[in-house]
């Protein structure tokens, strides 16, 4: 069973870490971000590009697909999302646009393959990164047998999640982004950047996906479709959790992480999947604003 719940946490972990971005981006700026699975596809053929051209491995991954990612959500935020604010069903077909066009400048080379010319570790083939060797193995706690790795993804997805926590709670840019996600029209009044801070808040979320993508790719091939699933999974997380709760996307993340793994544990992971499925549906049906929600006057 202390087998289970450790399988349960690490998948926790992954929905948390996929939904972290999403958080404040869904919940600052009022965006449906479709983009989202595709900044994680980026972050892991950083790491793969970054293994391949450098030499360097998972570790140095981390750093460059953050600011990779970060700078592609800025340029994104400038230049599609910011003329679309308060259209919500504009900013999904654009952010669902601007992800097939990534999808594809990934599968082609950069558009380079039509002239024949090849990008090694891009293109529409599967990618593979490899682990550090210390995180190759396991140990032992209490009897039980634990994955170096999945270990690594937990303790990864603590710090930046207290990392998240810090800057939302305790920076000046963090209450400002608060104050936007309270009301915008009256953090615009009171003299708050909404624009800037909006766009240094896409970009923060990008790059968190981008570090999503590089621990990703450590246990799953590397494709250029792989996002897919991942976003879909983040706005599980996000909408039952409450918009813009950090701790509902805690709480959630984990919760349905557990779910996960003890139902594909005594039955398949068919079954667990769409359990997750009815359970938030579920948890909409009671709560439609989410488990932790902002109150509302």
């Amino acid at each position: 069973m202390l087998d289970v719940l450790l399988i349960g946490l690490s998948v926790g972990s992954i929905l948390l870490l996929a939904a972290l971005g999403l958080v404040i981006i869904y919940g600052a700026m009022g965006v449906v971000n479709m983009a989202h699975g595709e900044m994680i596809m980026v972050g892991a053929y950083a790491a793969v590009m970054t293994q391949i051209w450098l030499g360097w491995g998972l570790y140095a991954a981390i750093p460059i697909a953050f600011v990779l990612t970060a700078l592609l959500g800025f340029l994104i935020e400038r230049c599609v999302v910011r003329r679309l604010y308060g259209r919500l069903g504009d900013t999904l077909l654009a952010t669902w646009g601007v992800a097939i066009l990534v999808q594809q400048f990934v599968r082609l080379e950069g558009g380079l393959a039509f002239f024949g010319i090849h990008i090694e570790g891009l293109g529409p083939g599967l990618q593979n990164m490899p682990v550090p060797a210390e995180l190759q193995g396991a140990f032992q706690i209490a009897g039980t047998s634990i994955n170096a790795y999945r270990a690594f993804i937990v303790a990864s997805t603590i710090v930046l999640t207290l990392a998240t926590w810090l800057l939302l709670y305790r920076t000046r840019i963090g209450m400002q982004v608060r104050a936007i996600i309270r009301n915008p029209r009256m953090a615009a009044a009171c003299g708050i950047d909404v624009e800037r801070v909006n766009a240094l808040t896409f970009a923060f979320g990008a790059g968190l996906a981008g570090i999503t993508g590089v621990l990703v790719a450590g246990f799953k091939t590397v494709s250029p479709d792989m996002g897919t699933a991942l976003v879909v999974d983040s706005f599980l997380v996000v909408v039952a959790g409450g918009v813009g709760s950090l701790l509902g996307a805690v709480v959630t993340a984990i919760g349905l992480g557990e779910v996960n793994g003890i139902v594909a544990a005594v039955t398949n992971d068919i079954v667990a999947r769409a359990s997750v499925f009815g359970l938030v549906i579920l948890l909409i049906v009671i709560r439609p604003q989410g488990l932790f929600s902002f109150k509302g006057r």
